[in-house]
């Protein structure tokens, strides 16, 4: 019997392939395999799109990338507090957990993207202003004008979907980002004051003990 040459074995459309992975065989069909265009479903319209406006949908992508930035921010803080040469440990894990919360709230926002039919556009993340965050008291007010400068993004996207009528985005930022934003600074404010008050960073014994003791009850 004749035995088709190479070239023409591959041009058979149906042939199969047969995979083995863990031990599991999988048959794929050629021509599926040759047929799947990666980029094909990207360029496809959304079928659970409805009501939610282009605007919304940049601000969302904006925001996303300032809660990257934010956890950038505190995750540089969280390394600067852990060096040798400041040692304040509880600062360190106060700001390594804030830059955790900071990604999970772009996360979230990446997950509503998704769930209204939106596209998802990654930008570049600018680095910190900063390398050095000086004494503990100067971090935490750079971290209060940050949350500040987050709270003023997610009104100003609270405004956008308010403008175009979508409820439900303003009750997903409500619900899952404003009244935490509020309630952190509100943290943070108090912290820096107290601070203040017992003459940091000038007395350094201050930051020791707020340290020792209000961020490291915070982390128990």
């Amino acid at each position: 019997m004749p035995v088709s040459p190479p070239s023409q074995v591959g041009q058979k459309s149906q042939e199969l392939l047969e995979l083995v992975r863990d031990g599991t065989c999988f048959s794929l069909s050629r021509s599926l395999q040759l047929n799947y265009k990666p980029n094909q479903r990207s360029n496809m319209s959304s079928q659970v799109r409805q009501n939610f406006h282009q605007d919304c949908e940049a601000a969302i992508n904006r925001q996303i990338n300032l809660e990257l930035y934010a956890s950038y921010v505190y995750l540089s803080m969280s390394y600067y507090f852990d060096r040798d040469d400041q040692a304040l440990h509880n600062f360190a894990k106060f700001f390594c957990k804030q830059s955790h919360e900071e990604r999970e709230h772009a996360e979230k926002l990446m997950k509503l993207q998704n769930q209204r039919g939106g596209r998802i556009f990654l930008q570049d993340i600018r680095k910190p202003e900063r390398d050095e965050w000086g004494s503990g008291v100067e971090a935490l007010e750079c971290a209060l004008q940050l949350e500040k400068n987050v709270n003023q993004s997610l009104l100003d996207m609270h405004k956008v979907a308010s403008d175009h009528n979508d409820p439900h985005m303003c009750d997903f930022i409500e619900t899952h980002y404003l009244d935490e934003q509020v309630k952190s600074i509100k943290e943070l404010a108090d912290w820096v004051a107290n601070l203040r008050r017992m003459g940091a960073p000038k007395n350094g014994m201050a930051e020791y003990l707020f340290d020792k003791h209000t961020l490291g009850s915070e982390s128990s």
